[in-house]
């Protein structure tokens, strides 16, 4: 099979492509490396299976040439992720999470291609009123420009898939831990703690409770969901079955690193604008096709802290 990798230079798009290279497959991936990492495609540039092209999805004479009929399907991974400064670039999730969405469609419609691969966000649901929260739970008010941004492309591609007989399979994440982990509250206690390993600040109060996955227990329940569904219109959640209070992760992340820091809290119940307190998201219906997380939250970050120490360039490097 031949796929097409939408910021394959991502934190879990380069897994996926190391992954689908190792299953015999042939990958073209896509990156503008505005905030992918090239180091990340080492193995996968060493394939002869492996084709990189650099573009930006906004550009769409690019990406109508890049993107070739003859692909199976669509992985759209390419994101803006920045949630926490979302309110001072309020155009970035639009351009960068729904206009790139609708090119890819645009795209795939006139090249026939006939199934797409989405990276949404649990962060959909808002501050749910159902927890565990189901994937046919009801959307509440916004909170986040990401989230909303995500939301409206989740409805371009559904619209898409019934208008245009196109295969949608949508995933909805936790946060996601693990090697190449680039941002995130790991990431940034970590930094903070190497800068000064006495004293960390936290935005809230700490009691913020959420849910974390292992990056390759992720690309496990996305292959077999690719593997196993043939419905129209798929949506799963992604996550596990436990959540974490922040004080719990911190806890994790100065045991891994032996400090005892004063901790310092800023902020109330949100650690910003748009952070919801609790995320946890149910996963029975992904459960029930067979796969279940390999790795615990606390495993998974453990094992991100591990990988950040054993690469430092990733602190402040970019190529």
């Amino acid at each position: 099979m031949r796929y097409f990798v939408t910021g394959c230079a991502g934190f879990i798009a380069s897994h996926l492509v190391d992954r689908l290279l190792k299953l015999g497959h042939e990958v073209v991936g896509y990156d503008n490396f505005s905030t992918g990492f090239l180091q990340f495609l080492e193995h996968a540039k060493k394939s002869a299976n492996f084709t990189l092209i650099k573009g930006d999805l906004l550009d769409i004479e690019r990406l109508t040439k890049s993107l070739q009929a003859d692909c199976q399907a669509v992985f759209h991974f390419a994101a803006n992720a920045d949630i926490k400064f979302g309110i001072k670039h309020p155009d970035k999730d639009l351009k960068q999470n729904t206009l790139a969405t609708f090119n890819i469609l645009e795209v795939m419609r006139q090249k026939k291609i006939q199934c797409i691969i989405f990276a949404s966000t649990g962060s959909v649901y808002g501050e749910a009123e159902q927890i565990p929260t189901p994937e046919n739970a009801m959307f509440p008010i916004q909170t986040s420009l990401y989230a909303a941004s995500k939301v409206a492309a989740e409805a371009l591609i559904q619209a898409y898939a019934e208008a245009f007989n196109i295969q949608a399979i949508i995933f909805r994440f936790v946060s996601v831990l693990g090697e190449r982990y680039s941002h995130g509250h790991v990431f940034d206690f970590y930094k903070q703690l190497l800068n000064d390993p006495k004293k960390l600040r936290i935005l809230g109060d700490g009691r913020q409770c959420k849910s974390y996955l292992y990056v390759q227990d992720c690309i496990d329940g996305i292959l077999l969901a690719l593997e196993k569904v043939n419905e129209k219109i798929n949506i799963f959640n992604l996550g596990t079955d436990a959540t974490c209070l922040v004080n719990d992760s911190i806890q994790c992340i100065t045991e891994a690193l032996q400090l005892s820091p004063d901790l310092h809290y800023s902020g109330g119940q949100r650690g910003w604008i748009g952070d919801n307190p609790f995320i946890y998201l149910d996963i029975n219906k992904i459960s029930k096709l067979g796969w279940k997380p390999k790795l615990n939250i606390q495993e998974s970050v453990v094992r991100t802290v591990n990988y950040l120490k054993q690469n430092p360039w990733i602190l402040g490097i970019r190529v």
